[in-house]
């Protein structure tokens, strides 16, 4: 049976001339989703909805059956979560303007909450494909779920990049999920969803994809994660407009620098003048966010085994704490790798940074 206030929601959210804003102040108004579909025109009117939008939405609510489109839904396995659903993901609960609704396919984890979305460019170069790739691999082989919008270019390499690690994705589209788009990365979707990750969208069954539906995309890309990696794009590109969401959104964002010559610099090295924090390793990524990612440790532990050299570095440091540079004297190696090993030992829950440069054995 369906749940009253899940099928009045999802039917407000179809009707594409209110949006999340106005939707909520219906709801707020009215009383509840059932009552603000409900509503006589008289009083959609005397709340200030212009005669246009009432009779619009009453030819709506005529020809909406709301029945045979959750049918639909279970058809095509799409799931609904309201924003105050316990599994509606926690990052987008933060935005003022957060989806009401969202439709998924495959599965959301609350791991999510340490996310990061990598975005750039649709004609990408050699450069931004080699770097998308292996920064999707390297965090996705931590165990960190990996954000992007499906598009050709970085979008589509990012998320073959961390499943061909092995790891899981989030991939959240302009279009409606019963209209894959683009179209040649629907193989890509189903490859997504197969292996433990999800697709996601806003839109309501059957919604036409226009210019401006990617901008408001792009704010749930941002909105999903923890941080976002800008990799290429040109100074007027949707790469920025992400990256303008993530930083009213509180996101940190990082940016890869390029060759100054390459108009697929333009983004990264504008951001990075502008404040965004360069990257040019997941290690700076990580060190940023103060290692602060509870990744799955089960999952680190079956993708990054122990080795001599992590047993070395927690012999080092089992008798009291000690700092990079003391490790690095004592082992001969260089700090950089020290600092970039004993990141991944603490996302195992093996060593703790206590700040400073400094390690203890947990």
């Amino acid at each position: 049976m369906l749940d009253s206030k899940l099928k009045y929601l999802v039917a407000l959210t179809a009707f594409p001339d209110f949006g999340p804003k106005r939707t909520e102040l219906l709801i707020k108004y009215f009383g509840s989703p059932k009552k603000a579909w409900e509503a006589d025109p008289e009083e959609l009117l005397k709340i200030g909805l212009k005669n246009d939008m009432v009779l619009k939405f009453g030819r709506f609510r005529k020809n909406f059956a709301i029945v045979d489109y959750f049918g639909r839904l279970d058809k095509l396995g799409i799931r609904v979560l309201a924003k105050d659903d316990k599994e509606y993901p926690l990052n987008l609960t933060e935005l003022d303007d957060a989806p009401l609704v969202l439709y998924i396919r495959g599965k959301l984890k609350v791991s999510d909450v340490n996310a990061i979305a990598i975005v750039g460019a649709r004609k990408m170069t050699s450069y931004g494909r080699e770097v998308a790739y292996k920064f999707a691999s390297d965090l996705a082989g931590l165990g960190i779920t990996i954000v992007s919008g499906l598009a050709l270019g970085i979008d589509a390499v990012a998320h073959k990049g961390a499943l061909e690690a092995g790891g899981r994705c989030i991939a959240v589209i302009a279009s409606a999920l019963d209209n894959i788009t683009p179209s040649s990365n629907y193989h890509l979707a189903v490859e997504i969803v197969k292996r433990g990750g999800a697709v996601i969208s806003e839109a309501p069954l059957g919604t036409e994809v226009f210019r401006s539906s990617f901008p408001i995309r792009n704010r749930i890309v941002s909105g999903l994660s923890k941080a976002v990696i800008v990799v290429e794009g040109a100074r007027k590109s949707g790469t920025l407009l992400t990256a303008s969401h993530a930083a009213d959104q509180g996101r940190s964002v990082f940016a890869i620098p390029g060759q100054i010559t390459s108009p697929m610099s333009e983004a990264p090295l504008y951001l990075i003048q502008n404040g965004a924090k360069m990257a040019i390793s997941v290690n700076d990524i990580l060190e940023e966010l103060n290692l602060q990612l509870k990744v799955d440790r089960a999952e680190v532990e079956r993708l990054m085994p122990k080795t001599q050299e992590e047993a070395k570095l927690l012999e080092i440091i089992s008798n009291e704490p000690m700092h990079l540079d003391n490790i690095g004297r004592i082992t001969g190696l260089n700090v950089s790798d020290i600092s970039a090993r004993l990141t991944v030992m603490e996302l195992k829950g093996l060593v703790k940074n206590i700040g400073g440069g400094v390690y203890k054995k947990t």
